[in-house]
């Protein structure tokens, strides 16, 4: 896909802050400092759209960008961290549960690992909360540039053991290795998508 714009449209925490104008939407979900923000910024080739941090848990809020005037890309905050202040933290669940349960744009999850690690309870947890809901998704596991071919491979078949069968899509933010793979599914959500009446 070509991308011909990209821009931050708002920040919200409820659904009435919520863009309301029936575009579909791609969300981002992930353990802090799992390359979230990177993925986005590199597979729209806009290097700072979606801000990055050497500091995990900074994304503390449902971040709505719009792409080429016709869909969004969904950055919710990352969860896992342990330093994030505890008042802030049980805020993050309930506010991202109730974006993905209930947001009627939302056509495609994209669930990030990260290769060099094993995917965590955490992980497993919201790829069966996605599953059990029927909630589309794929999962991406990023910085794929870090390892080589071989350890790259044995990475993946661990990670799709812990995650009970689904292969993570290796990616490098660096490289853009795996693009053309999480666009493919990402445009095909996008053709399926019917707005919801009003």
């Amino acid at each position: 896909m070509k991308i011909k714009s990209a821009v931050f449209i708002k920040s919200a925490t409820e659904p009435e802050h919520y863009p309301q104008d029936g575009r579909p939407e791609i969300a981002f979900m992930g353990r802090s400092n799992v390359g979230k923000s990177s993925l986005i910024n590199s597979l729209l080739g806009y290097g700072g759209l979606a801000r990055t941090s050497n500091t995990p848990g900074r994304t503390q809020l449902i971040n709505f960008f719009l792409i080429n005037d016709a869909f969004y890309f969904v950055d919710l905050p990352g969860y896992g961290y342990a330093r994030v202040p505890s008042e802030v933290k049980s805020q993050w669940g309930p506010m991202v549960e109730k974006y993905l349960a209930t947001r009627p744009d939302l056509v495609l999850s994209i669930l990030i690992v990260d290769l060099r690690r094993e995917p965590t309870r955490l992980d497993l947890s919201m790829k069966e909360w996605l599953q059990a809901r029927g909630k589309p998704f794929i999962m991406v596991a990023t910085k794929a540039d870090k390892l080589s071919s071989n350890k790259s491979k044995a990475n993946l078949n661990r990670a799709s053991a812990i995650l009970e069968g689904v292969e993570p899509l290796p990616y490098s933010a660096i490289t853009r290795r795996g693009a053309d793979r999480i666009w493919k599914q990402i445009t095909g959500c996008l053709a399926e998508y019917v707005p919801p009446r009003m």
